[in-house]
């Protein structure tokens, strides 16, 4: 849908018509409660949610008598009654529930009847919720309006409803982002052009909360399935046989040494699964993290007593049928945003789940191998988050992945994340287009591990049209020392592969934080 979206304007308080304005307005209760307001009282009520029905709109109210005591309770209304609003009602029967007129009047005023400018300048891009969508009466001649509530989810208004009318209906439940033209005015953005930013940040909040380290689920797998578990049955053989493609798939440091090996690996991280569905690509035929846990997940659930503790199952099968294809609309608008996106914590801090005394092995391994799906998701849709414009003008795309390897026994999560910048290429006159510049890409990556015995380490690198800036951070003083002792080594063999390099510094500590950190100002004084 295309087009402009208007406000209407705020209705005197003589002629209220957009919200019921009759004296005994009646909401009907769908479960009739006896006795629920004293004859002659009147009690207070919230409403807490709004769903349309067809012609109707169901209420949940929460209703506080005069007592103090709070109840909620189901209705209908005729009319939509935004979510937050206030009612002062009273009971006639045991069926509804009535609205006085001065109280109709006062929830005109939860609904925004005009945007305030001053707190959402003209170019702010708000994004909310569709509450309901009804037809307004046809004049002749004239085209149809559809009138919808829309509950904001940004901006110093969020919580807020909207009240709009547009060309088109707008479907109920829908994600709605629309830019401030003026007061009374907003344009439809498509959210398929904007890659549905605000449910990426949105399942961003809710994967990072569910998120486990890597490295204790490969651990748990080593001491608990292949030391401990019988493989007599057909269900220990089956889960054995899943727990050891998983394990086999780990790369070592000598096969990330190497431009293939390092390809593969990435390529096996979990990162990209929802794209090779996509592509058409059997994931069986080549080892992918994601896609082993999710098989790992299938084996350990009949594997689980009767009466185990469901929860981290239904939570693990939640992820595996709802985020694939969720990523699938993302991927397929990747880079076309229209906001710049914030940038996300990198890189992501070791997250242990605390285990259970009562549970049995087997269920915690449930439980960390949801939780490292949903490690690897979050990656996925940081990398989803960071990706769109910049403040000028430039695409930048971004991804975000993790890799376990093995170091001797031990298991290290290797952190990476790359970042490319273009400038979108200008329009030129037919004549010339065959002499176009090849666009500019500037490269970013970030590199973060911890392994022994350096301690924590993170490099940040960037390339620019063959030269190469890099920072490297070290957390440990003689590890910061034993860098910045080679530092004259590595820059030699830089130089060999063919690269400019310009800054080439170890720091002991760990990266500012922030949009801008020390790097990215030198590269911005050396191609100002």
């Amino acid at each position: 849908m295309t087009g402009d979206m208007n406000i209407p304007p705020l209705p005197q308080a003589s002629a209220t018509t957009r919200m019921p304005a009759v004296t005994g307005e009646l909401l009907k209760l769908l479960t009739p409660v006896e006795g629920l307001i004293g004859v002659g009282q009147t009690a207070k009520a919230e409403v807490l949610s709004l769903k349309q029905a067809e012609q109707t709109f169901q209420l949940l109210l929460k209703v506080t008598l005069e007592s103090g005591r709070q109840t909620t309770v189901q209705a209908t209304s005729t009319q939509p009654l935004p979510q937050g609003t206030s009612l002062a009602v009273t009971q006639p029967s045991a069926s509804n529930l009535a609205i006085t007129v001065q109280q109709a009047i006062a929830s005109s005023v939860a609904t925004l009847t005009r945007i305030d400018t001053a707190q959402m300048p003209v170019g702010t891009l708000l994004q909310g919720k569709v509450l309901t969508s009804q037809a307004l009466p046809q004049l002749p001649g004239q085209p149809a309006v559809y009138r919808s509530l829309v509950s904001l989810l940004n901006t110093a208004q969020a919580g807020r409803t909207l009240d709009i009318d547009s060309p088109r209906p707008l479907r109920i439940g829908t994600l709605l982002s629309a830019q401030v033209q003026d007061a009374q005015t907003l344009k439809f953005v498509p959210l398929s052009n904007r890659q549905e930013q605000l449910a990426v940040s949105q399942q961003l909040v809710t994967q990072m909360s569910r998120q486990g380290s890597l490295d204790s689920l490969v651990t748990a797998l080593q001491n608990t399935v292949l030391q401990k578990l019988p493989a007599s049955d057909d269900t220990g053989t089956e889960l054995r046989a899943a727990v050891t493609r998983l394990l086999a798939g780990l790369p070592d440091i000598q096969q990330l040494s190497t431009p293939k090996g390092l390809a593969q690996a990435m390529a096996a991280s979990g990162a990209f699964l929802e794209s090779k569905l996509l592509a058409g690509q059997v994931p069986s035929l080549a080892p992918d993290m994601k896609g082993d846990l999710l098989k790992l997940i299938a084996q350990l659930t009949p594997a689980l007593p009767a009466s185990t503790n469901l929860a981290a199952i239904i939570a693990a099968n939640t992820l595996a049928q709802a985020l694939p294809s969720f990523v699938r609309n993302a991927l397929g608008t990747l880079g076309q945003v229209s906001v710049k996106p914030q940038p996300t914590s990198f890189p992501l801090p070791s997250r242990l789940l605390k285990g259970q005394d009562d549970e049995g092995d087997l269920e915690q391994l449930l439980r960390l191998a949801a939780a490292a799906v949903s490690r690897l998701q979050t990656h996925q849709l940081s990398s989803l988050e960071q990706t769109g414009l910049t403040d000028d003008g430039r695409l930048m795309s971004t991804w975000q992945l993790e890799i376990p390897m093995r170091n001797l026994q031990d298991i290290v999560p290797l952190q990476v994340k790359f970042q490319r910048e273009e400038t979108p290429p200008r329009e030129q006159p037919q004549e010339r287009r065959e002499e176009r510049e090849p666009k500019q890409q500037l490269w970013r990556v970030e590199l973060a591990f911890d392994m022994e015995p350096l301690g924590p380490l993170q490099i940040q690198a960037q390339l620019l049209s063959g030269s190469l800036s890099s920072q490297l951070w070290a957390e440990r003083p003689y590890t910061a020392s034993l860098i910045e002792s080679n530092l004259t080594a590595l820059r030699e063999r830089l130089v060999t592969c063919g690269l400019n390099v310009g800054d080439l510094d170890c720091h002991l500590g760990t990266p500012p934080q922030g949009p801008k950190t020390r790097l990215e100002q030198r590269w911005v004084d050396e191609t100002a």
